[in-house]
């Protein structure tokens, strides 16, 4: 299994982005995870999704501001950030496991991060 991260940038405070995770390959790894790491610091969980049911976990941090989704005909799961602050700067990373975590040692794939970052 094959995981690609994208989607990625420089934008101003209050801005959005959209970052897609797609992946490739089978696998009975049914959740799929975004996780964030700021330089210096441990790799932090922002949203998860359940790809059969589609529900969905947040960080307090994010909640309200950000998004989760899945298209699973296209095996990509999307996560659509508003509101942006420089806080939420850092490298975003997707993964995949068997269950809905937020703790990375859940993830059985991981795919290369995507640098976010928020301007002031």
């Amino acid at each position: 299994v094959q995981l690609q991260a994208s989607g990625g940038g420089l934008v101003q405070a209050g801005g959005s982005l959209r970052l897609s995770c797609a992946s490739s390959g089978s696998t009975f790894s049914n959740y799929v995870t975004w996780f964030r790491q700021a330089p210096g610091k441990e790799r932090g969980f922002v949203a998860g999704i359940s790809l059969p049911g589609g529900g969905t976990i947040y960080a307090d941090s994010v909640l309200g501001r950000f998004t989760i989704s899945r298209d699973n005909a296209k095996n990509t799961v999307y996560l659509q950030m508003n509101s942006l602050k420089p806080e939420d700067t850092g490298v975003y990373y997707c993964g995949r496991g068997k269950v809905i975590t937020t703790t990375p040692d859940g993830m059985e794939y991981w795919g290369k991060g995507t640098q976010v970052t928020v301007s002031s």
